[in-house]
């Protein structure tokens, strides 16, 4: 355990990001650094860290897809029954963190989530593929499981029940909207001098401000 890490340090030289540059939607902006992470085929581009606070404010953080943007935020599902989903019915607060190494950019999210429609969550559900449509009805997410053996025999006997079917979605299982009032852009620099431009939302629209890094 005497190990450190002292030493472990990258050098982020590859871009900037100057007020120039940003739309007054931030929404828009995040758009367009998305885009530049699919293009350049970045491992899990949509991949964002979900932080999530209980009633006794105990954060608790894991990793979500992002799966659509609306114009008035973000679209990630899940489980309803698992711990997020707990957490998000004690405090719909929540934050999202956005990291791509290789472009050495990340951006954050703060804002108040809420569930989709039915209709929207169905409207998903239909596009997954039959073996995650079927491992969203099996997983009792966040729950103990005895072994994974168990969860395997109950995900091969609801595959070949079903095989053939038209899954419906979950009752327990759907999207949520998180509706931002906080965006912002990182844009690592050289010398630790990093640029962090934070839109805050205000009756008026998004107000601009940089920070220190």
């Amino acid at each position: 355990m005497s190990r450190n890490y002292h030493h472990i340090r990258k050098e982020y030289k590859i871009k900037d990001l100057t007020e120039g540059a940003l739309p007054e939607n931030p929404l828009q902006f995040f758009e367009f650094w998305l885009e530049e992470a699919l293009q350049n085929d970045l491992p899990e581009p949509t991949a964002m860290t979900l932080s999530t606070v209980s009633s006794v404010d105990q954060p608790s953080s894991r990793v979500v897809l992002l799966k659509e943007i609306h114009k008035e935020g973000l679209v990630f599902f899940t489980n309803y029954e698992s711990r997020k989903g707990y957490q998000l019915r004690e405090n719909p607060f929540a934050a999202l963190n956005f990291f791509w190494p290789e472009l050495e950019r990340q951006v954050r999210f703060e804002g108040k989530t809420m569930k989709l429609t039915p209709e929207k969550s169905d409207l998903y559900f239909q596009s997954r593929p039959f073996e995650s449509q079927a491992a969203a009805w099996v997983s009792d997410q966040s729950n103990v499981l005895t072994s994974r053996g168990e969860m395997e025999k109950q995900y091969s006997e609801f595959i070949s029940e079903h095989s053939g079917q038209e899954l419906k979605r979950p009752p327990f299982w759907g999207g949520y909207l998180l509706v931002p009032h906080m965006i912002e852009f990182w844009q690592g620099r050289p010398g630790r001098l990093h640029d962090r431009i934070r839109f805050d939302l205000h009756e008026t629209g998004w107000k601009r401000s940089r920070l220190y890094p």
